[in-house]
Parts: structure tokens; sequence; C-alpha cells
């Protein structure tokens, strides 16, 4: 193993052990890439298909805002990095970067310019998800097969941790099930595939500029039904986000 390969670990190690016990360990583990990495923000996000995408964690408002615009469009360096298990770099200034023509211009417009990084998480050569990050100016602290050797390990980790499995749930994991259950219920109302059922609730977010689990939630309280107007059923809009302690929605 390389010198800068030990200091990763070193530093993992240490970040994940400053920061409180009770935490969960994809919480820790985030926050601890983003240092070690030297990033502004990040996201660890799983996956086993590309309809049950599910962000565990995001470190602050911009990671997140990153991965509900990768749920809502279907494309994006995450979407990428996972479905080709290489890392993907993006550039997001209206310029550089035209891989991802709507997610650059959308998260250009909601944060700024900045760089993505999307690294796979690979633990025994499997791609399980995928690590985000970003800076909006300079490089990253080590390079990308550093960065690759990083996300692997984080990747083990979370695959060994209980939490995972049901003893310490997400409240990813209840927004994720919302989803499949909207989208069963769309697929109910229009006699449409699952795929196509999840498109129609995307397109509707994207409509709406809000995040796919809030338009799952219409659905499922049936404030928002995607059956024939002549029916009779309504469509109530979706309310706000309540503001966070930060006053991010």
């Amino acid at each position: 193993m390389g010198d800068d390969r030990v200091t990763v670990l070193a530093q993992l190690a240490r970040v994940i052990a400053a920061n409180p016990a009770d935490e969960p360990l994809a919480v820790r583990l985030c926050r601890a890439c983003v240092e070690v990495l030297g990033a502004e923000g990040g996201a660890v996000t799983l996956a086993s298909t590309s309809t049950e995408r599910l962000t565990l964690t995001s470190s602050n408002g911009v990671s997140k805002q990153i991965e509900e615009l990768q749920d809502v469009l279907g494309e994006g360096p995450g979407q990428d990095a996972y479905r080709s298990g290489h890392a993907v770099v993006t550039d997001v200034d209206g310029l550089s970067d035209r891989s991802f023509p709507m997610f650059s211009d959308l998260a250009g417009q909601l944060a700024g310019p900045l760089t993505v990084w999307a690294i796979p998480m690979q633990p025994g050569g499997t791609t399980i998800g995928v690590i985000t990050v970003y800076r909006r100016k300079g490089n990253l602290s080590y390079s990308l097969e550093d960065g690759q050797f990083l996300a692997d390990a984080i990747g083990a980790a979370l695959l060994d941790d209980p939490g995972m499995y049901g003893l310490a749930p997400f409240a990813g994991w209840s927004d994720r099930a919302m989803v499949h259950q909207a989208t069963g219920m769309v697929v109910a109302q229009l006699s449409i595939g699952p795929e196509d059922a999840l498109a129609i609730l995307r397109a509707h977010a994207f409509a709406e500029a809000v995040g796919l689990a809030r338009i799952a939630a219409a659905v499922i309280d049936r404030r928002l039904s995607f059956t024939d107007a002549d029916s009779g059923v309504g469509h109530a809009p979706t309310p706000p986000d309540e503001p966070t302690k930060d006053g991010e929605t």
C-alpha cells in the first residue's frame, strides 16, 4: 500500500473518531470523506438499480440540491459514475463540460460555478453506490486514484454497518420507500410500466422545482393524482418545505 493510501486511511479514521459516536456511520463517513479530500461538500448515494437510487446522507444544502437534481433529471455525474463504474469529473460552469447539459445548466443556476467529482464505491469490485463531492475552485487534496481507494474503503465500511439493515434507519430509506409506493400508485392510475411512472414523477418534480420525495408524498396523500381530470380527481399544490435551523429548505 502506497504512502498516500496509508495517509488517507489514517485521516479517515481520525476524522471519524473525532465526530460524535451516536451519529449514524454514513453521516460520519460522508463528513470524513469531504474533509480528507479537501472538498467543500459531499454526499453518499447507494443504488442497486437506477430506479432505486438512494441518497444516504449529504453534508450541506448544495450537496443535497445536487443529488435531488440528479434524481429528478435522471442524469448527472453520479448517475454516470454508477452506470460506468468509473469516476466522473464535471465542471459546472456552462462552458467546459456539456456531457450533462440539463444538469449543468440547473446546477449552475442553483449553486454557481463548481467542479463535481463522482466516485463509485466498489468494495470487492462491485459498484454499490457513489460518493459525490464538489469544490468551487481548485483540485481535491488527493488524486482520483487515491479518491477511488477512499471511496472503496467507505463502501466496505457501509456494508458492515448494522444501520444499513434496519437497526438505525435513515430518513432517506423512508423517502425512497415513498417514491416506490408513489410509483406503484401511478402505475395503477395510468396502466403504464414502473420506469414510465417514475419518469412522470421526475417530470412533475422538475416542473414544480421540488424534490422527488415531495412529489411522492403528494401522490401517497392523494393531493396529486395523474388520472384523467374528467374523473374528478383533483390536484392540490405541494406545500412548501419546512425551513431548517439554518434557513435552508
